[in-house]
C-alpha cells in the first residue's frame, strides 16, 4: 500500500513508519515539526519508499498519487505544562490538529477512497468511574478545563471519524491509545515515564506526585505498533482499546526504574497534580484480543531496558 502518516516526525508516527516500511509499503510522512523532531526520522532520509511534506494538517492537505490507507497521529499531546511542545502551551493548535487536522484527513480518505485511521487516546475517558476501561465506556470528562483542548479535540476526531464512515461510507477506524513508552520520546515530555527514568538517570531522587496512590499501565512502543498495524489490516470501524493491562501505582513504577536503573537516591514526594488529572488509567483489551487477536507481549522491564540507551544518549550520559 501506498500510506500517509500524519505526525510522521512524532514518538509513535516514526515508529509506525519505520514498520510499515518493514512490512514493504511505501510510506509518505507529514509533520510541521511544532512537537515532532526531524531526528526521529532522519534515517529514513534517501530510504526510496519513504517521502516527506512539511505541511500543517489543520491547513489544505494535497498528496500527489493514490493514497491506499492514512493514518491521522499528527498532535500535540505532552501534559507537560512547562513544555513548549506541551498541549497547554498549545491549545488551539491541538484543537485545529484533533478538529481541522482530522476534517482534511478524512476528506482525503474519501476522494481517495483511502482506509483510515485515528489515533485516539485513553485521555476520551477521562477520570474514570469505570474500571477497567472498555470501548463502550462515555468517560467523565471536563469539557472547560485546561486539560480538555486534548480530551475533547481527541473526542471530536472519533465523532467526525464515525460520521463519515456512516453518511460517506470511509472506511475508518480508531485506536484508543494507553500510556506508551520506548524511544524517542520527548524527554520533557510530561509523562510518568520520562519525567522518572531521566531523574533515575541523572542520579536524582524520583519525584512521586501525592501518595503515588495513582495508576497507570504501560505498553512498550512495539507492542502498541503491533495493535496498530493489525486495526489498520483488519475491517473493524468502531474504536479499540491497544495498551498493556498490567496496573500499577505510580509509586510501584518509581520503585521499578530504580531498582532496574541501579539508582539509589530514592524518592521524594511533592503536592498532587490537579484533582483532575486522572487516578486510575487501565486498558479493557478483550476487544483486541478477540478481534486483532493482539496482546503485548514486551514486559515493564524488558522495554524499560530497551529504552534506556536512547535516554541516556539524550541526556549524554552514555
Amino acid at each position: 500500500m501506498r500510506i500517509l502518516i500524519t505526525g510522521a516526525a512524532g514518538f509513535l508516527g516514526s515508529h509506525l513508519s519505520d514498520r510499515l516500511l518493514k512490512d514493504g509499503h511505501e510510506v509518505i510522512g507529514m509533520d510541521n515539526f511544532i512537537t515532532g523532531s526531524p531526528d526521529n526520522i532522519a534515517h529514513l532520509a534517501g530510504n526510496e519508499n519513504f517521502s516527506f511534506f512539511r505541511r500543517d494538517v489543520s491547513n489544505y492537505i494535497f498528496v500527489p498519487g493514490k493514497v491506499d490507507a492514512i493514518l491521522h497521529f499528527a498532535s500535540p499531546a505532552s501534559p507537560n505544562p512547562l513544555s513548549k511542545s506541551g498541549y497547554f502551551n498549545l491549545p488551539i493548535q491541538t484543537m485545529k490538529a484533533g478538529a481541522l487536522g482530522t476534517h482534511n484527513c478524512l476528506g482525503l480518505a474519501r476522494v481517495q477512497n483511502a482506509r483510515f485511521l485515528l489515533a485516539s487516546t485513553s485521555e476520551i475517558y477521562g477520570d474514570p468511574e469505570v474500571h477497567p476501561q472498555t470501548e463502550d465506556y462515555a468517560g467523565n470528562v471536563d469539557p472547560v478545563g485546561t486539560r480538555a483542548v486534548y480530551d475533547e479535540a481527541k473526542r471530536f476526531a472519533e465523532s467526525l471519524t464515525m460520521a463519515y464512515h456512516r453518511f460517506h461510507n470511509v472506511n475508518t477506524s480508531i485506536v484508543r491509545i494507553f500510556n506508551t513508552y520506548g524511544p524517542r520520546m520527548d524527554l520533557e515530555d510530561g509523562r510518568a515515564l520520562p519525567n522518572l527514568l531521566k531523574q533515575a538517570l541523572l542520579g536524582q531522587p524520583l519525584t512521586v506526585y501525592g501518595d503515588g496512590a495513582q495508576t497507570r499501565s504501560f505498553c512498550y512502543v512495539d507492542d502498541l505498533v503491533d495493535g496498530i498495524v493489525s486495526l489498520l489490516y483488519s475491517d473493524e470501524h468502531m474504536p479499540v482499546n491497544i495498551g498493556n493491562p498490567i496496573e500499577m501505582t505510580i509509586l510501584q513504577f518509581a520503585e521499578a526504574i530504580n531498582r532496574i536503573t541501579g539508582n539509589k537516591a530514592g524518592i521524594t514526594y511533592v503536592d498532587a497534580r490537579s484533582a483532575r488529572d486522572p487516578q486510575r488509567r487501565q486498558p479493557d483489551i478483550t476487544r483486541a484480543h478477540e478481534i486483532l487477536k493482539w496482546e503485548p507481549k514486551v514486559d515493564l522491564e524488558e522495554g524499560i531496558r530497551r529504552t534506556i540507551p536512547f535516554f541516556k544518549e539524550k541526556l549524554g550520559t552514555v
